[in-house]
């Protein structure tokens, strides 16, 4: 395990890492506009679940195999980036409710309690499928792992269980700020279709930018 030095520097960067914006983000955000900041919170704690899919597929060395293999990065990259484009395509071209200001994601028509598991399950395939989660571990985790472990797996899956925990806050936190922000500025409420084509549109790029991306932990060819 890293000294304290290390281990201080690993949750700050962690903490930051999780600040960025991107699919995850995206998700809690929406759905706590669309939902309430209940329904956000139930979408972190999905991401959450399906992030520990990578880290534990990591510490039992499944991300590596997928790292030396083309076939294998790009089956899972494929089956992201379509259900990226699936999401983003369904919030696109949805149709706005009068009663309601829809902001569906991931599929789901309602946003009541009845829902929240169709929210949860959003958020854990949200980051369960995406590639770059378990190639960001494998290539962020190993560097905060003294060379002299013993086990090695192990230190791995705690130091992710720990990136994991502190990523709660921050989602909590994404959740909290979009509901605040949909009780108390009536634009918002107003304008949540138009929002929501927006997040799909995102939801659209996302899945476009994953299917192109390159497997970044492949050998280089030497030419």
């Amino acid at each position: 395990m890293p000294d304290a030095h290390s281990l201080l520097l690993f949750i700050a960067a962690g903490l930051l890492l999780n600040l960025t914006p991107g699919p995850d983000v995206l998700y809690i955000v929406t759905r706590s506009l669309r939902s309430g900041t209940r329904a956000g919170i139930v979408a972190g704690f999905g991401i959450t679940a399906g992030c520990f899919v990578h880290i534990t597929a990591a510490a039992l060395g499944v991300s590596a195999l997928m790292a030396a293999s083309t076939t294998a990065f790009t089956v899972l990259k494929w089956v992201g980036a379509a259900y990226l484009l699936w999401v983003g395509t369904r919030m696109l071209f949805s149709r706005a409710s009068k009663d309601e200001p829809a902001l569906a994601v991931a599929g789901t028509e309602a946003a009541g309690p009845a829902s929240m598991k169709s929210i949860f399950l959003g958020g854990f395939w949200t980051n369960a499928l995406n590639p770059k989660v378990a190639l960001f571990f494998l290539a962020f985790v190993p560097q905060f792992i003294a060379p002299g472990t013993d086990n090695k797996p192990l230190a791995f899956f705690l130091l992710g269980v720990l990136f994991n925990f502190n990523a709660i806050f921050v989602n909590v936190a994404w959740a909290l700020l979009a509901g605040w922000t949909a009780r108390r500025v009536g634009l918002v409420q107003r304008g949540m279709h138009w929002l929501q084509r927006g997040a799909g549109a995102l939801f659209v790029g996302f899945g476009f930018r994953l299917a192109l991306a390159d497997n970044p932990l492949a050998p280089t060819p030497v030419h």
